[in-house]
């Protein structure tokens, strides 16, 4: 979630100037990339660690057992395994390794290491930051290359949580005293670069693993990561042409960026995080309930907010417009039931006109003469649109949606509460209206589950809405205990239209996931043309591994 960036704009381009250029040298095959920003790099290379690891170390040092394709319907791309393979009863998992890995000390990778990894988890909870440990009953070896995982419950989606957790080499880890504090600054790792070959505060290079199991197609021979401290930073140096691979918010990117060379300098951007406005269907003000809990109201409301406007302004036209009543939006477009915009889709795009003549049609309309629409019963409606202090962008977007809101007669006004105050009246359900954000995922079933599961009620801000509907939770259990895909399929269509009929979340736009590359050095970028992954360099899109193995250097002329 981009907050100050967005709105920070002027500031950024004031300060570019004053930015330091990082030298490119310009060797053809030595990559120069920023996935984070830091005032100084500290050697820590634990792939367990979230907070202090060099973000680097994920993927590119220690490969994942597969890298599932967010944008293809999450097809796995195998790596470290060559299949893997659910038990009938989906109580179990079986995972084979490739033939003849080795780590990057040239011992052998074995399903030893894999066993070892998820039970020295178990055995250190601190380090299991997916919580995986949580859906396992045990891990087996059931010979050098093969690993089966038992699960304490039946679960499709076993998968892709598995292969979030990196694995380590039982020879190293094994002698580890403190697991937590370990900063791993030699470390032996699995993926193409593992070798440090250069280290100070200010810059880091990360070069060939020795015994990569997929040499053949890595034409990258070094990755180099100066130190970027902020924003600005890395638009002086995409600028000046010495990065190739960055993710950062760029202000007026086609002029601060692109125009500087525009046969080389590109960017795509992909949805990432949904951003919707949400009513609370047990808000302590009655007469508000009495609206909020009425489709007809909600739909109309919908329809009364201007999706492209937030985007354009609020957003500067860098995310999404998620029309798509089901809430799923571009983010998720292999699943999508096209049923559920053809019967609902109306209600999730911009019309003014329609939505007030809504508002009419189902009775809520001025009936005591003071300007503002009333409830059906006569009962006023006072909508306060929460957002906390500081996000700007999205007060921008309250703003923006507060002007048709009102010129549609509803009495509404903004609060912006501390973070804190606004999370928690979330949780409670203590709110009116308000904009809230869930993460990408893997599969819409996470998006859905996170927000409509009646067992998260407050405890997450993700169901802040509290509704639910216990035809949609049944097809939800039933999604994850099945194996057939097509079967899977129509089941997610039916959640898919409930979803959209009842439009218990309305969906604004996707925010974007910033990636920004440099084609004079490097060919192979995935783009808006070649959608083939999301190759955002983040730490948190494993997919960044599959864009590595893509790239070739530019020929010498």
């Amino acid at each position: 979630m981009i907050r100050m960036s967005w709105i920070a704009a002027a500031s950024v381009l004031a300060l570019m100037a004053a930015s330091p250029a990082q030298a490119q040298e310009t060797s053809g095959n030595v990559l120069t990339l920023v996935s984070e920003q830091t005032t100084t790099f500290v050697r820590n290379f634990n792939p367990f660690g979230q907070t202090s690891a060099r973000y680097t170390t994920l993927d590119f040092m220690y490969e994942p057992l597969v890298v599932f394709n967010r944008l293809k319907g999450n097809e796995p791309n195998y790596r470290l395994a060559e299949s893997y393979e659910l038990a009938d009863d989906l109580m179990s998992i079986t995972f084979v390794l490739r033939e003849g890995l080795k780590w990057s000390d040239g011992e052998d990778l074995n399903a030893d290491d894999v066993v070892f990894t998820y039970d020295y988890i178990a055995k250190n909870p601190a380090l299991d930051f997916i919580s995986v440990s949580a859906l396992l009953d045990s891990v087996e070896k059931v010979d050098d290359r093969t690993v089966t995982f038992h699960l304490k419950e039946a679960n499709s989606l076993i998968a892709n949580t598995i292969v979030g957790m990196p694995i380590v080499p039982e020879h190293v880890w094994a002698d580890v005293a403190d697991p937590v504090t370990f900063a791993n600054e030699n470390p032996v790792g699995s993926g193409p670069m593992t070798e440090i070959t250069r280290f100070t505060p200010q810059v880091y290079e990360q070069c060939r693993n020795p015994h990569y199991w997929d040499a053949e197609n890595l034409k990258v021979d070094c990755l180099r990561m100066p130190q970027l401290a902020d924003n600005p930073q890395v638009l002086s140096a995409l600028a000046d042409g010495s990065l190739d691979w960055a993710t950062s918010f760029i202000p007026d990117i086609d002029n601060t960026f692109v125009a500087k060379d525009p046969e080389h300098h590109k960017y795509w951007f992909t949805p990432s995080s949904l951003v919707s406005l949400q009513l609370s269907m047990i808000t302590p003000d009655e007469n508000n309930r009495k609206a909020f809990t009425d489709v007809n109201f909600r739909r109309a409301l919908s329809m009364l907010i201007d999706r492209q406007t937030i985007v354009d302004i609020a957003g500067y036209g860098y995310p999404l417009v998620n029309d798509d009543p089901a809430a799923l939006g571009e983010l998720y477009a292999s699943f999508a039931n096209p049923e559920a915009k053809a019967q609902f889709g109306q209600y999730a795009s911009f019309d003014l006109e329609a939505g007030m003549a809504a508002l009419d049609e189902a009775g809520y309309v001025d009936a005591d003469g003071d300007g503002f629409r009333d409830n059906p019963d006569g009962t006023p409606i006072v909508i306060d649109f929460m957002v906390p202090n500081g996000w700007t962008d999205w007060i921008d977007a309250v703003q923006i949606a507060m002007e048709t809101l009102t010129e549609a007669g509803l009495n509404i006004s903004m609060s912006t509460p501390e973070a804190a105050v606004w999370t928690s009246s979330l949780i409670a359900g203590e709110y009116s209206m308000t904009l809230n954000a869930l993460a990408s995922a893997a599969d819409p079933y996470f998006p859905y589950i996170r927000s409509f599961n009646p067992n998260d009620f407050g405890k997450s801000r993700f169901t802040a809405p509290h509704w639910e509907n216990a035809e949609l939770s049944e097809l939800l259990a039933q999604y994850t205990q099945t194996k057939d895909a097509a079967e899977a399929k129509t089941i997610m269509d039916q959640a898919q239209l409930i979803v959209a009929e009842n439009l218990p979340i309305i969906p604004i736009y996707n925010s974007p996931s910033f990636y920004q590359y440099n084609t004079s050095r490097f060919t192979g970028w995935a783009d808006a043309e070649n959608p083939k992954y999301s190759p955002v360099v983040s730490n948190a899109n494993p997919a960044r591994l599959l864009q590595l193995l893509d790239l070739d250097p530019v020929a010498a002329e």
